[in-house]
């Protein structure tokens, strides 16, 4: 191809083109015929262009500021005209009704659980409390074993428990943090251990199969029980209000001797008695005690030295006092009514 073949060839794009360009009705065919013009596979311009490189190397600078200047007019003439098109388009379309009321937009918000979780947290840092992390996925061991469970507890069996092999458990509880802590760091400790555990527990009010627990241990020289019922007491007045009445109920656990639950007045019902608090005016929000000798030996120390308090609270169960909420299964339906009202 001769440099004259190759100019007439882009003379004549750039003098049909415009005509074809404004013969376009549509989008659809706006975008049809750009590609016929200037689509980089198969456009006509393209394959114009193709042959720049059979020229001699002299002509080819003439014939690409050529080129440059057609593709510039090709491309300024279709933008015009799809600008065109656009404006015909939102003219013959819907009108927009500004009188018709706004969609109400529902935004996201932290989940009431959650929110129990980051106020109890930031009260214990308060205190000098740490956060530990634990396996959700726990080795036997140190979910009942090293928590000096006897074999033969009922927590154990598979009614309970949800086992995912001979020696492994979905935690049942956030206590195996304890052990874990204690094994890596020697006291004084001080730690809040948040997380998930699992049990084989129906849905009703006040229970589920998987929810949240709060771990809390303090293991040092001269800790006392006096020393958890401050601490705890403290926490309750400063997370449900100055004036919370709370009362200590003597109980059982494994790893704590001597061992106690921790109540606070429903604020459902107010001390009267309704379905949530089963009609006794109280609700329990916690379980605690003194660190058996036998966890702490389990750990590494020595139990004549060390003596330490912990404690393990449902935060689900203190948001549905605190907040008034008659059933525990709410909080996990996804309810948008319901979780939106933590959003404002």
């Amino acid at each position: 191809m001769t440099l004259a073949e190759f100019l007439a060839k882009l003379s004549a794009l750039e003098g049909e083109a415009p005509g074809r360009i404004a013969g376009t009705s549509s989008l659809d065919e706006w975008t049809v015929l750009r590609n016929a013009l200037v689509g980089r596979q198969a456009g006509e311009f393209t394959a114009i262009m193709n042959e720049l490189g059979s020229l001699p190397k002299e002509e080819r600078r003439e014939a690409g500021a050529r080129a440059n200047a057609v593709k510039v007019a090709l491309e300024d003439a279709l933008e015009v005209r799809r600008a065109q098109l656009t404006a015909k388009a939102a003219e013959s379309g819907p009108k927009l009704d500004l009188t018709m009321p706004a969609r109400d937009r529902w935004q996201g918000t932290v989940h009431p659980v959650s929110m129990v979780i980051d106020e109890v947290v930031e009260i214990f840092r308060e205190l000098g409390f740490t956060i530990a992390l634990g396996p959700e996925a726990e080795h036997a061991w140190y979910n009942f074993g090293a928590l000096n469970f006897p074999a033969d507890h009922p927590a154990m069996d598979l009614h309970d428990t949800l086992y995912l092999g001979a020696d492994q458990v979905l935690r049942t509880h956030t206590s195996p943090v304890q052990v874990r802590t204690l094994q890596q760091y020697p006291p004084p400790v001080r730690i809040l251990a948040p997380g998930n555990v699992y049990r084989r527990d129906f849905f009703d009010p006040s229970h589920a199969p998987m929810f949240a627990q709060i771990e809390g241990l303090v293991v040092d020289e001269g800790i006392s029980f006096a020393d958890l019922k401050a601490t705890l007491s403290h926490f309750a007045r400063r997370y449900f209000g100055p004036h919370t009445k709370t009362r200590f109920r003597p109980s059982y656990f494994p790893f704590t001797e001597p061992s106690a639950e921790m109540d606070v007045q429903c604020g459902v019902c107010d001390g009267e008695g309704c379905a949530v608090c089963k009609h006794s005016g109280w609700i329990e929000i916690l379980g605690s005690g003194m660190v058996h000798p036998a966890v702490l030996e389990a750990a590494g120390l020595d139990s004549e030295k060390y003596t330490g308090w912990a404690f393990g609270m449902g935060p689900a169960r203190t948001a549905i006092s605190r907040h008034a909420i008659p059933d525990i299964r709410i909080l996990y339906d996804s309810d948008v009514r319901f979780l939106e009202q933590f959003g404002r």
